[in-house]
């Protein structure tokens, strides 16, 4: 159940296009006025928690949906272009400029916080940022914190480099926590149950050379990922927090374009957020 109190968090979990079950959990909320004084968002998280502290609604599902569909902007073509594998020009500048334009003036006026998640290449530890009044900085920050490693180049907050917040801290509930938030919902695109799988990850040394810290970041992140999840799944067992995932294995992939498949996670993400909010 639901209770939102001046002590209640949000923490939204990225997974790339799978992001598109957090933004039909969002429009719910939105519908039904639910609003949280604290949410964090990582990567793609972080993208649509951005149009949800704005509240509006069906901005994040037309970014993951309608607007893949016209432009369709993942893909190895960008990254044999740009060395991108997202247009992360359409994404950054031209959709939130021109196409749905980003509400700047709704978030500066809010009275809720707002944090994204960024992975330091220096440190390899998770940085957290509040930015509301500064629009590029805005835009720097989540563009950070969507920058997967390999297949996105490193960007630039504060001309300091960094790369997806996914990295250091994929489920962010601890520094939720931290600041006093310990009333959670956590929104996962994963089902429950689901596990990162480990991997050989010598080749992560041709990567990165300057950044050792990033380089153990990385090689670490399945299994504190896998650490978070756990301790994720004990706390929710305890009914210390409040968990929507999809209810079955997702069979949308990080870079799915199939729009059949994320209107029907989209639509999962509803009616699970509607199904909380009844309990």
């Amino acid at each position: 159940m639901i209770n939102i109190t001046n002590k209640s968090g949000l923490i939204l979990e990225g997974g790339g296009m799978r992001g598109v079950f957090t933004s039909g959990v969002l429009d719910c909320f939105m519908d039904n006025g639910i609003r949280f004084p604290y949410t964090i968002g990582v990567s793609a998280g972080a993208c649509n928690g951005l149009s949800y502290i704005s509240n509006q609604r069906g901005r994040a599902k037309f970014s993951n949906i309608d607007l893949l569909e016209k432009y369709n902007y993942i893909g190895i073509k960008h990254l044999l272009k740009k060395g991108n594998i997202m247009d992360f020009d359409l994404l950054f500048h031209t959709f939130p400029n021109e196409i749905i334009p980003y509400d700047y003036e709704k978030l500066a006026s809010c009275e809720e916080h707002y944090e994204m998640v960024t992975t330091s290449c220096k440190t390899g530890k998770a940085c957290y940022y509040e930015e509301k009044k500064d629009a590029k900085r805005v835009i720097d920050i989540v563009k950070a914190s969507s920058s997967l490693p390999f297949v996105c180049p490193i960007t630039y907050v504060d001309g300091e480099p960094m790369l997806d917040g996914g990295i250091a801290d994929s489920i962010p509930l601890m520094r939720a926590r931290e600041l006093g938030y310990d009333n959670n919902v956590v929104v996962l695109t994963r089902n429950k149950g689901y596990r990162k799988k480990e991997k050989d990850m010598k080749f992560v040394s041709l990567f990165y050379k300057e950044y050792p810290a990033m380089q153990e970041a990385i090689r670490n992140r399945n299994r504190i990922y896998n650490e978070q999840i756990s301790m994720i799944e004990a706390m929710e067992e305890r009914g210390e927090i409040v968990v929507i995932r999809p209810e079955k294995p997702v069979e949308v992939d990080r870079m799915e374009r199939d729009s059949k498949k994320l209107i029907a996670l989209y639509e999962e993400g509803y009616e699970l957020g509607l199904k909380e909010l009844r309990n």
